[in-house]
């Protein structure tokens, strides 16, 4: 079995799709520790005037200590009609914005308490959409211990993998060695962005999956997959 994992993330990028479709099982990291200005609770769209971040407000109280799992979403602030809107206004010219903006529509309708809940929620959608069929586990359900590069191997053991595909990051923790001792493949995927047709001027590349699938709908597992993890 093929083993890829990621922390919760918001509007995901083109890679996080990448790893998981050439996996077997994805487990969700939803219980490691929460971190600020990473990619958990925002991400990019493009607009005429460049990229801007579209950014989940999270309640701040001891959120330093907090797992992922257990942030709760600041809704004092209106921030699903700034995105919705945000999202409107600079992908209705696009080709595929019909095919998808109900997705959308339906996503900022719902009262989300917990920012792993929009998170996992979204991130079963855009797999259905782009026909990615994988198993997906959480972690927090798991009885599974250590940090890092000890926590994949024990991960790995426990649901009896022999691949795990790591991000381009993994390669500064992962203790290679001892994933060779139990005869696991280390695979260290290092994301080629492939450029596509966008609105709005010269092509911008790390942006979230949306502007992919309002510019290129149905090709857009291909273009995706334009980087082969597997040579």
């Amino acid at each position: 079995m093929i083993l890829t994992g990621h922390q919760p993330t918001y509007l995901p990028w083109l890679g996080l799709f990448n790893k998981i479709s050439n996996s077997d099982c994805f487990v969700l990291f939803d219980n490691v520790q929460y971190l600020p200005k990473e990619w958990m609770n925002r991400n990019k769209i493009k607009t005429p005037n460049g990229e801007i971040f579209l950014n989940v407000p999270v309640l701040k109280k001891s959120f330093l200590k907090k797992k992922i799992y257990e942030i709760k979403i600041n809704n004092n602030l209106d921030w699903r009609r700034k995105h919705l809107k945000s999202i409107k206004l600079n992908y209705a010219k696009a080709e595929f914005y019909k095919d998808y903006i109900e997705y959308f529509e339906e996503i900022y309708s719902k009262d989300w308490i917990y920012l792993l809940d929009l998170n996992f929620y979204m991130l079963k959608l855009f797999l259905k959409i782009l026909k990615i069929d994988v198993k997906i586990l959480k972690l927090s359900e798991l009885d599974i211990q250590g940090k890092k590069s000890e926590l994949i191997l024990n991960l790995c053991s426990n649901l009896e993998a022999k691949k795990f595909i790591f991000g381009e990051q993994g390669i500064n923790y992962a203790d290679i060695e001892s994933f060779k001792k139990k005869k696991i493949d280390t695979i260290f995927q290092n994301y080629k962005h492939p450029s596509y047709k966008q609105l709005h001027g010269k092509f911008i590349p790390y942006l979230s999956i949306i502007d992919l699938l309002f510019n290129c709908g149905n090709k857009s597992m291909e273009i995706i997959n334009s980087y082969k993890i597997f040579k």
